[in-house]
């Protein structure tokens, strides 16, 4: 097994803690405005969701050097550690504990992720796939978003309204890590290969589109219902165009496969029962 990305592992950690409280900050803000209410200019107002866009910023920043330094495949599962900062984060600030049965949900989630990573070592691939191998694999991400964001608009309960919000906002937001790597790799070329590169675009789109989803799920559910949401689907988002388009593996045996995949189950189920664990707990603290 070669080295591990060590600088990459340390950036995507950084990077995870400051969405924690990014998302701390800005779902505090959104739950405080009404659903009659224009949702983008309230923000606007709110100088606490200003405080969690300036966190996004320095996590993006700290994604960004991550996958200078690593792949794809390595930086977007840490991300979901996002989720275990988040948690505490948000009781602290409500004054709700952490449950002991979160902090052993907590504790599987890290081992897993640390498992994927060891085990499954995952190798750099190719960050400028030509855009006819994009095809396939966008339109099924897409199509997804598409649904999911459908249903987050449709007249159901507010936890699956933000459930599928934040589904669709974190696959938008793997698609971004995807392509974050080739537009950066752009920069020492100057701004006409910025702007002539459509990646560029996807990059702005989907970062701007995911933003303004996860802000709308943070505003229709607590944060227990569309956090887990976002930090699971951007990994899931990011791998599955990181191994379809950008020729990224799993540098293992066949066992190590399987292991990786009994691994990223795991983190799944731990990060789901995560947030209705501490679901609960807040819903019983508030009767």
């Amino acid at each position: 097994m070669s080295g591990l990305p060590i600088a990459s592992i340390v950036c995507a950690l950084i990077a995870a803690f400051l969405f924690a409280c990014a998302a701390v900050a800005q779902q505090s803000a959104a739950a405080e405005v009404p659903d009659d209410a224009p949702l983008v200019t309230s923000l606007l107002r709110s100088p606490r969701w200003w405080a969690g866009l300036v966190g996004d910023g320095g996590g993006y920043a700290m994604q960004v050097l991550a996958l200078a330094l690593g792949s794809v495949l390595v930086v977007a599962p840490l991300l979901v550690v996002a989720l275990v900062f988040a948690l505490p984060l948000a009781t602290r600030y409500s004054g709700r504990r952490v449950t002991p049965r979160s902090w052993v949900l907590a504790g599987a989630l890290t081992i897993a992720l640390a498992a994927f990573l060891v085990i499954g070592n995952p190798t750099e691939g190719n960050s400028d796939a030509p855009l006819h191998e994009w095809a396939i694999p966008l339109t099924l991400l897409l199509t997804v978003v598409a649904i999911a964001t459908a249903v987050g608009f449709a007249p159901v309960d507010r936890q699956w309204k933000a459930l599928s919000l934040g589904v669709a906002s974190g696959l938008l937001y793997g698609l971004a890590a995807a392509v974050t790597k080739y537009v950066t790799d752009l920069v020492g070329d100057g701004p006409a290969a910025l702007l002539s590169s459509w990646q560029t675009y996807a990059l702005v789109g989907a970062g701007a589109t995911g933003v303004y989803l996860q802000q709308k799920a943070f505003q229709v559910g607590d944060i227990a219902a569309s956090l887990p949401a976002v930090t699971v689907a951007e990994p899931l988002g990011a791998v599955f165009i990181g191994m379809s388009v950008l020729d990224e593996r799993l540098d293992t045996s066949d066992v190590g496969i399987a292991a990786t995949v009994v691994a990223v189950a795991i983190a799944v189920v731990a990060t789901v029962a995560l947030s209705r664990s501490q679901g609960k707990a807040e819903a019983v603290a508030a009767h």
